[in-house]
């Protein structure tokens, strides 16, 4: 909401208001990027490590099938078939072997970066060892239906006992490395062979489906316990600001549990002695004005009672003149308590309905008085509201002669405002007004009976819901007085001493 005519920016209306919510972005922001943060690390030390085993096993790989190439083009074309049925009958070799007149076609696996460096490592390692071969081919295929040979036979038609001890076909297939090269012209050597870690490109990629689903488990979990535990700290403050709000509104509370965190049992025993003090405080004020009325009416009115009986009528004129002001002061300052310290609990009300039974009423009168604005509901005590509204509405109609009474409301705030059509206040004589028995010369030339404690008593009620009494000449002449008050039940209230609960 705006602060002084102005937007918060984004980032703090984004910002929860309350502790457990604060609480609760930091942790999970927290965790959360704890988690990013060191799984990203660790993915890419894992990965750096699987691409250094796999390019080296892929450089050993190339040294081995040059090796291959060149023994198998040493033997006459017919030993080759011998020899590799042999081969395949005793096993123990690195490489399922096949000769073919021409390069057998096989779907490469594309798409990973990491087997697409290896075999262009293993393609720079036969160019190295073996620079006389005509062409050659790598890649990687699935055995799923790979073909073997140029007539057509696959990997699925070959008997297992050719393929089990050289190439995982089951129950997890792996991917296989497959190296063709034309020895001779229209003979091609077929080499297929696994890696040494055979779900390299598995590796490649440790952020998986797998450990993306466990990574948030655990992460849940842990946010689970963290809530549960920022709950647990907070909980207790907010049975402090309920016994606050309370206590604030007069209703009757108990002391607070002195358990908890160390900091929370310090704050329930400052609240619990700022609240006995608060209490005595409000008992003793009370007494003291109790006090007041019986113990200075009398001595006054004794006083009244002696000079009557001096001769000298100048100085019993004196007498009663400075007894008269002494008894306006007594009155005005019990006056001034009893309106602020009205007893009441605050209530959902109709503010427009309030205004207008106090616009009605003046105008029954023969005031001039009008009222504007719609329905606009707040959360406040009735009477000392209806008090402090009706104070300003006599002033602008006593003082102005002609009263506007409007009411406008936001998401946070109702504003009312009463503007009379009097002769206005000097600026400099307007922070004043509020003070007890200050009264300008217009007002005392218009009413000699007042007291000048009706704006202290209003902004003291307005106070007490939380609002704010603001007073400003109209620049068309006349004074304005405007009146904030929060909107809702959850908005703070105040005592009447000026204690903010």
């Amino acid at each position: 909401m705006a602060e002084n005519g102005r937007r918060r920016p984004w980032y703090l209306r984004v910002i929860p208001s309350s502790l457990l919510g604060r609480l609760t972005v930091v942790m999970v922001l927290g965790v959360l990027v704890t988690q990013v943060v060191g799984n990203l690390i660790w993915a890419s030390e894992v990965r750096q490590k699987v691409s250094t085993e796999a390019l080296d096993a892929g450089e050993h790989i190339g040294g081995s099938a040059a090796a291959a190439l060149r023994f198998f083009r040493s033997l006459p074309p017919n030993y080759r078939p011998i020899l590799i049925d042999q081969l395949r009958e005793m096993g123990g070799t690195r490489f399922f072997v096949s000769v073919n007149h021409n390069e057998v076609p096989i779907q490469r696996i594309k798409g990973s970066p990491l087997a697409d460096a290896v075999c262009a490592r293993i393609v720079a390692v036969l160019h190295r060892e073996y620079a006389k071969l005509l062409d050659f081919q790598v890649g990687f295929a699935w055995p799923d239906g790979l073909p073997v040979a140029d007539d057509g036979v696959t990997l699925d038609d070959l008997p297992d006992g050719w393929v089990q001890n050289t190439l995982v076909v089951k129950p997890r297939p792996a991917p296989i490395l497959v190296i063709q090269a034309e020895i001779e012209p229209g003979n091609w050597l077929y080499l297929a062979t696994l890696m040494p870690d055979p779900y390299f490109m598995e590796s490649d990629e440790p952020l998986a489906h797998d450990r993306i689903v466990l990574l948030l488990i655990t992460v849940g979990v842990v946010l689970l316990l963290s809530l549960l535990v920022v709950r647990w700290m907070t909980k207790p403050f907010a049975a402090l600001s309920k016994a606050a709000d309370a206590f604030g509104q007069g209703m009757p509370s108990v002391p607070l549990p002195e358990s908890g965190s160390r900091e929370y049992i310090k704050t329930a025993r400052a609240f619990n002695a700022m609240r006995e003090r608060t209490q005595r405080f409000l008992e003793d004020r009370e007494r003291l004005f109790t006090s007041i009325s019986h113990d200075l009416r009398t001595p006054i009115t004794r006083l009244k009672l002696r000079t009557e009986m001096l001769d000298d009528d100048q100085t019993r004129a004196e007498f009663h003149e400075d007894l008269d002001d002494l008894d306006v002061m007594v009155k005005g300052a019990l006056q001034s308590v009893k309106d602020t310290d009205i007893h009441e609990n605050p209530v959902q009300i109709r503010l427009d309905k309030l205004i207008e039974r106090l616009v009605d009423g003046a105008q029954m009168a023969g005031k001039d008085a009008t009222f504007a604005g719609g329905p606009v509901t707040v959360f406040a005590r009735p009477l000392a509201l209806k008090r402090a509204v009706g104070n300003l509405l006599d002033n602008a109609l006593f003082y102005g002669n002609r009263a506007e009474v409007l009411v406008t409301q936001t998401e946070e705030q109702v504003e009312l405002t009463i503007r009379d059509y009097g002769p206005g206040v000097p600026e400099e004589a307007l922070p004043s007004l509020f003070q007890p028995y200050v009264r300008l010369e217009h007002g005392r030339a218009s009413n000699s009976n007042g007291m000048g404690l009706g704006l202290g008593i209003t902004r003291n009620i307005v106070h007490a819901h939380g609002g704010d009494l603001l007073l400003a000449n109209h620049p068309r002449g006349g004074l304005v007085a405007t009146i904030l008050l929060p909107r809702g039940k959850h908005k703070a209230m105040v005592s009447v001493d000026g204690a903010v609960y």
